[in-house]
């Protein structure tokens, strides 16, 4: 019984690899669309309305106007994430914002890049930034996560730190405030002036992230200076 058990399983499996579409690693020379994977783009918050406005929810915002912005609606969950899908520039685009809470990210963000078939190049995960100032955006191809719990949870859930990111500053606490109670604060009226123009920047760079690659992404925006309210001088 236990050979004929393993017999099926195998079958099984078998049958269900013919029925995925195979797609074997890019070969040297053959471009860089990586035509037939999709895009995964995932933006770090806390769910539920008291969080919408925090600092620490700037991800879901970001990933929030760029469904808008290409009519794309979040309609279903995967994985303990929100999904919203659609296509651009001939890809799939898939926008993620994990359901775990910020710390557990990983346990979303896993499971969707295994669900997906993501390659690691097509993830790029939107989150706040507290040791770039507000105004500011960078992307990076990988790096640490920092002080930053989500991507700690992504990290040590995937196992590496080189996957893309965009980082969205959101500056740093005045005085001696604690960190975790800064993120957990909402965006003061005037940081909300600023704001609206990053988000518009930020949803740019995620598509010329899909459409051209991340480093057309970082020549493009991570050279271009903070923004400031209309009339405010810098230092």
């Amino acid at each position: 019984m236990t050979l004929h058990y393993e017999d099926t399983l195998e079958r099984l499996d078998r049958i269900l690899k013919a029925l995925r579409p195979e797609h074997g690693p890019q070969e040297e020379g053959e471009g860089d669309s990586l035509e037939g994977f999709p895009v995964l783009i995932v933006g770090l918050g806390n769910p539920g309305p008291e969080y919408a406005r925090n600092r620490h929810n700037v991800g879901f915002r970001v990933v929030e106007v760029f469904a808008q912005a290409h009519q794309m609606t979040f309609r279903r969950i995967v994985h303990q994430a929100l999904i919203a899908e659609g296509r651009l520039a001939g890809q799939r685009v898939i926008l993620a914002k994990p359901q775990t809470f910020m710390n557990l990210s990983g346990r979303s963000v896993r499971p969707l890049v295994s669900y997906y078939r993501v390659p690691l190049n097509r993830l790029l995960v939107v989150y706040d930034d507290m040791d770039l100032p507000l105004g500011a955006i960078r992307l990076r191809p990988r790096g640490s996560p920092g002080g930053h719990n989500g991507m700690k949870s992504i990290v040590q859930a995937l196992g590496t730190m080189e996957f893309p990111r965009l980082r969205i500053g959101i500056g740093r606490p005045p005085g001696h405030m604690n960190p975790a109670d800064y993120v957990l604060q909402d965006f003061r009226p005037d940081e909300e002036e600023i704001l609206e123009g990053v988000l518009h920047r930020a949803t740019q760079a995620i598509r010329t992230f899909i459409e051209e690659g991340l480093e057309a992404a970082m020549n493009r925006f991570n050279a271009q200076p903070a923004m400031r309210p209309v009339g405010k001088t810098g230092e």
